[in-house]
């Protein structure tokens, strides 16, 4: 009883921007920690330990272009079913940021359920871009509708998804790209092979192609050839992409 009560009155909120805050901010990168299925209880800080490692990573690449960074603080930690808690809380992030730093772009990126919650909320209209990382989806189920992708059209969308992840299914986040992909070119899917849910392995690699993503849609630049390739291929291909070893360590150019 105590719990429920508790979960009714926390407020989502943004966290401190990561890094030090540019002196005039010109792009906002909201970050969405991963959550669980269902829970009222508040969310637990170790969940958003792998956006914070993002997070961090972009402020300091876009900090000279004027990129805010901030974690989003849910209310609580479940999804909750048609409630949906974590996308209306990246929307209300995403309200918040506007009304902070005025008519910016924003990119929403989620890892896990947060990348659930980033997709779902892409169709907020400051939103140019939507980054999921590993994302959590629901298993193709005839009595529910499948996971809406209308909401995408209009915006560059990033999938990352590592071939080995025994947490989400990286078959559904390829399904997902391949439905969106009919009404939306925008959108491309890369595939870290042989590495897990946490992506480890490749994280050097997964962090450029992040930055490379998140700074290019935010503040005009072109992309890195194999992002560019990726957006331009027809499916399946560009949504089978593979992260290649070394990444980003050409991409200096910046």
């Amino acid at each position: 009883m105590g719990q429920g009560a508790t979960a009714a009155v926390r407020a989502v909120r943004l966290g401190r921007a990561l890094g030090a805050e540019p002196a005039a901010v010109s792009g906002v990168v909201l970050l969405l920690p991963g959550g669980e299925e269902t829970s009222g209880r508040k969310p637990s800080p170790l969940a958003a330990g792998p956006v914070r490692v993002l997070g961090r990573h972009l402020a300091r690449e876009g900090r000279a272009e004027g990129l805010a960074a901030h974690v989003v603080h849910y209310r609580c930690r479940g999804w909750n079913g048609s409630e949906a808690h974590l996308a209306h809380d990246a929307t209300w992030a995403a309200d918040e940021a506007v009304r902070r730093y005025g008519d910016v772009p924003i990119c929403l990126a989620g890892v896990d359920m947060g990348g659930r919650a980033a997709l779902r909320a892409g169709g907020h209209s400051a939103v140019n871009s939507v980054l999921a990382v590993a994302p959590w989806l629901p298993e193709d189920d005839v009595a529910a509708s499948p996971e809406p992708v209308k909401q995408l059209a209009g915006r560059r969308v990033m999938i990352v998804h590592g071939t080995n992840d025994e947490r989400t299914d990286p078959e559904l986040s390829f399904r997902l790209a391949a439905r969106a992909k009919k009404s939306n070119r925008d959108i491309c899917r890369f595939e870290v092979h042989s590495d897990g849910h946490g992506l480890h392995q490749y994280r050097a690699e997964v962090l450029a192609l992040a930055a490379d993503f998140v700074l290019g849609n935010l503040f005009g630049h072109s992309f890195a050839r194999p992002v560019a390739d990726a957006l331009a291929a027809p499916p399946p291909l560009g949504l089978r992409m593979p992260l290649a070893s070394g990444f980003g360590q050409s991409l200096r150019h910046h």
